[in-house]
């Protein structure tokens, strides 16, 4: 009886072993890659959210948070479409659609800010304003006169989509 049962052990350790033993190496504990994992690495092409205004492309900075994430998921499903409002002299205001995880911060905005209000509300300025917004991102290539011939003249429409850098 313990013979049968050390046999039976021992295929059981046999049959188990190979498996472990032969499982390919990774490149995260080799420090070695599959050459097939880097030709998929170099194909791969760099997607990047933009945003235009009433047709204008505009360079944004975005910022590194979970609202942002949450709103390239919307624009990486179809063109996010937004049509914004003017609002105090100072900013256009529209409505995403859904709401955005949200970490509202006291804050001192400039023209080209981008921020989320109310979880719901994309808000871009062409002045200044204080109050507790999560700070989305920055228009970096328009000055403040720019800014305010930008937004300043009318409700303006935004799309933010994913393209292909």
């Amino acid at each position: 009886m313990k013979r049968i049962l050390g046999l039976i052990m021992m295929c059981i350790l046999l049959a188990v072993m190979p498996a472990g033993c032969s499982a390919p190496e990774t490149s995260e504990g080799t420090g070695t890659s599959d050459t097939a994992d880097m030709e998929n690495n170099t194909e791969k092409e760099i997607v990047e959210m933009k945003m235009t205004v009433s047709g204008t492309a505009v360079d944004v900075d975005w910022e590194d948070n979970e609202s942002v994430a949450a709103l390239r998921d919307l624009a990486g499903e179809k063109p996010l479409t937004i049509r914004m409002s003017m609002y105090g002299g100072f900013e256009q205001v529209g409505s995403i659609g859904s709401d955005l995880p949200k970490n509202d911060v006291q804050t001192t905005t400039s023209a080209g800010d981008i921020v989320l209000y109310s979880g719901n509300q994309i808000v871009v300025f062409y002045g200044s304003n204080s109050w507790a917004y999560t700070r989305l991102g920055r228009i970096t290539d328009q000055d403040t006169a720019e800014m305010k011939d930008l937004l300043g003249n009318g409700d303006v429409t935004i799309t933010i989509s994913m393209e292909n850098k």
